[in-house]
This record gives structure tokens, sequence and C-alpha cells, in this order.
């Protein structure tokens, strides 16, 4: 039997072109029959695997949590619960950074995503087994997501135009410099990033301190 010209339509094939759709023209881009014509198939044929486009971007964006590194949640990593929320906090900001246009699907949270709700377990499971209280736990990784998936929704940086008259001493008398940040948009963006970590690590670690732990010594004693 011949083999087809083009190969057979699947959910793969329709998630990666819808991704690289997202990617270089934003949500607006993807529709069926936009994904039809990219894949050579007829708009119907898309139906076949997903009933609508939000379903499309659902898989899109579970794609992308498909990309973030969850092996410091394992329980023989040996990273602290601190280390372990830093190093997967930076390795979810990366796959943001690289598709930046799915954050506002992904901000939605993990629905019935399967990686999204493995990136959810893995978090939660992690801050039980260090102690944490569940609802804390539930908390702890809220606030997480609300802040890599906040700070990756813009560019601080770019917000400011390259024109220093935008900026009159008369009006603004501490924004002298602020038309040189796009110029250093990336420096701006992770050392803003890094700030925001690790303050939020540091009230984690105090509430730890002094709730979690001294729960335990008290316990001991």
């Amino acid at each position: 039997m011949a083999r087809p010209r083009k190969p057979l339509l699947s959910r793969d094939r329709i998630v990666d072109a819808a991704s690289a759709l997202v990617d270089a023209e934003g949500l607006d881009a993807v529709s069926t029959r936009r994904l039809a014509a990219e894949l050579g198939v007829s708009g119907p044929s898309l139906y076949n695997h997903f009933r609508n486009k939000d379903e499309i971007l659902d898989a899109v964006a579970d794609a992308v949590s498909a990309q973030i590194d969850l092996s410091m949640f394992d329980e023989h990593d040996g990273r602290d619960w601190r280390t372990a929320l830093h190093d997967w906090a930076a390795s979810y900001r990366a796959a943001l950074a690289d598709h930046p246009h799915i954050v506002p699907v992904l901000a939605q949270g993990p629905g019935r995503r399967p990686a999204g709700l493995r990136v959810a377990d893995a978090v939660f499971g992690a801050m039980v087994r260090a102690g944490w209280p569940p609802a804390q736990a539930t908390y702890i990784g809220a606030l997480m997501r609300y802040f890599i998936t906040g700070s990756a929704l813009g560019s601080f940086a770019r917000g400011f135009v390259d024109d220093a008259a935008a900026y009159d001493p008369a009006d603004y008398p501490h924004l002298g410099q602020a038309h040189l940040l796009a110029d250093h948009q990336e420096q701006v963006d992770e050392g803003a990033f890094e700030t925001g970590l690790r303050a939020l690590l540091d009230g984690l670690t105090m509430q730890y301190e002094t709730g979690v732990r001294g729960k335990w010594e008290t316990q001991s004693s």
C-alpha cells in the first residue's frame, strides 16, 4: 500500500502547528481555518481531535507546562524546599519566556491539563513533605504561580520609550534615565524577577522558621 504523501493528522501535529502560530503571531492568529490551511487538511478534520479552538489552545498551554523542570521536587532529589521552589520558578519562567503569547491561557490555571496538573501536584506534594500544612502548601503553589505568570505577562523595561523628551524633568523629576531602560530589558526584567523571588522566599522562610519548624521543636520538647 502506497505511503500517504502527507503525514496523517494527529493531535501532536495540530498542537505543533498551533504552537508555532502562537509563538510567531499571537493567540489571535489561531483559528481552525488557519490551522487547517497550515496543515494542508480540511477544516472539519481538526474536529476529530479537538472540539474547538479553546481546546487546541489548552493543549498548546499544556505542552508549555510539560517543559517545566520538576526534578527538584522528587523526594530523592535532596534539595530543600526553598531551593526547590527557586529552581522550579526559574525553569517555569524560562518556559514562559520562550512562549510569551500563551501566558494568558496558562494564567487561567491548569483546569484538566495533565502537564499543568502534574506541576501543581509536584509543588503541593513537596511542600507537604517539607512540613507545610496542606492549606499553606496550597497558598504557596498559588502565590508562586501568580508571581511567575505575572512576571511573564509583560516587560517593565519595554514599558518605557527610547525618547528622553518623553520624561521631562519638570513633570517626572526621578525618571531622567527611564529612556535607557529599553536597552537593558533583559537585565532589568531578570533582576526584578530574582529580587521578587528572593523576597517571596525570604518571607516564606520566616513563616517556616517561626511556624512549621517552631511547631516541630515544640512537639519534640
